[in-house]
Formats: C-alpha cells, structure tokens, sequence
C-alpha cells in the first residue's frame, strides 16, 4: 500500500470515505446520542481521542507485532484508551458522562476504530496513521454535530442546550431557545428522528457528489458559411 499525501487523507476522511455518510460504521453511537449538539460534541471528542491514540501505538507497534495476535492486540490497545477516556469522563465531566452512559464503553467494538488500526495504521507511517486517526474521527464527528444540531434544533426548538455540562459555568450563557412558547417537532427527538436526519444528511452528499461528478458541457459555436464561401 502506497503511503497517502496529507490532501488524499484529509479527502478521504472528511468527505469520500466518511465513516458516519459513506462507510455508515459507528451508527450506535451516531444515532443514539445525537439527540442535542452537546452530547454529540462529547462523543465525538472522545471517539477522535480513542482514534487517534490507537493509531498512533498501532502504527509505532507496527515491527514488532505478530500476525496472528495483531487483531488481538489492537482491541487491547483501543480498550486502554477507551478506559483512559472514561476515567477523565467520570472525573471531569460527570453529568456528561452519565448521558452518554454505555456508548464510551462501546468505543471499544466501533467498527470505525478497529477497522482503521487493520486496515490503515498497521499497514502506513506513524504520521500517516496519526493524520488519519484524527481526520476520521474529525469526520465523524463533523456528522454527529450536524445530526445533533438539527435534532436539537427541530425536535426541541434550542441549540446548546446544557453546554454548561462540557463547558461549565461558561457554558451557562450558550444556550439559544427559538422562542419562548416554540415547541418542536418531537419525532425528531424520538430514535426515529435520527434515522430520518441521518437519511437526509447523506441523500444531501449523495446529490452534491453526483453534480460534481458530472462533466461540464462545451458550448461550440458552428458558424454559418459566409456567402463568398457559398458561391465558390
């Protein structure tokens, strides 16, 4: 596998191989906490931070690593990690860390982690693997704000909401409420409401990749022949 330059890995991460629009792994967690923009920025960051670590150790372990415990192996890595992540949760962002539940734990099986150590980090340079780590946690995350916003936004008529969980007392003065008496559309809120934004979110892609893709038509110009040319 030939090593990627920074543009291909932030392509592929950010856009065309997007793990929560193109390779719908992670779909647990991006559907179930992507209820308000906050929880969906707390999963995001931890999941980027699990990512990123674990690709980085994966790729710097690369040399020594057996084939047949390497699998093994990357899950013990991720797990670590995972549990790294949930002790700085539980410590600092309790509240947060109680919303989100039993998805940082989950982190441990996200097919988007183990997929990227197998199939990325164990096979590239350390700063490839890094790079890459980041910008597809990035990605996902990305999706889940987007998700989370418009969940927030339609399902609960606010934005922010309980920013003061992830930001603390500064996070107080964030929230934004679209009308004192607005009431929003519930089924948004529901699980069903992610199913339908996260459809949207990618039939949006799918459009804007389709008109990218098409060619652009040349307009030509036939000139009529003049009448010199006609009479010879």
């Amino acid at each position: 596998m030939s090593t990627p330059n920074v543009s291909d890995i932030l392509y592929q991460g950010l856009w065309k191989n997007n793990p929560g629009l193109v390779q719908l792994l992670g779909l647990c967690p991006l559907l179930a906490v992507s209820n308000t923009f906050i929880n969906a920025l707390g999963m995001g960051m931890a999941t980027t931070l699990v990512l990123t670590s674990s690709n980085f150790v994966v790729a710097l372990s690369r040399p020594v690593l057996r084939e047949e415990i390497r699998i093994a192996i990357f899950v013990l890595v991720i797990a670590g990690f995972v549990g790294v992540v949930e002790l700085v949760m539980n410590a600092y962002f309790y509240e947060l860390y109680l919303i989100l539940g039993i998805f940082i734990p989950l982190i441990v099986t996200n097919c988007i982690i183990i997929g990227r150590a197998e199939a990325f980090a164990s096979r590239q340079p350390l700063w490839a693997a890094t790079l890459d780590g980041f910008v597809m946690g990035l990605g996902f995350t990305l999706v889940l704000l987007l998700l989370g916003s418009m969940r927030e936004i339609v399902g609960s008529a606010t934005l922010f909401a309980d920013a003061h969980l992830l930001f603390g007392e500064w996070g107080q003065h964030m929230s934004i409420s679209f009308g004192e008496d607005a009431r929003g559309i519930l089924l948004f809120a529901l699980p069903p409401g992610a199913f339908i934004g996260l459809g949207l979110l990618v039939a949006i892609k799918n459009v804007i990749d389709e008109k990218l893709s098409k060619p652009k038509t040349v307009a030509v110009q036939i000139s009529s022949p003049t009448t010199a040319d006609a009479s010879a």
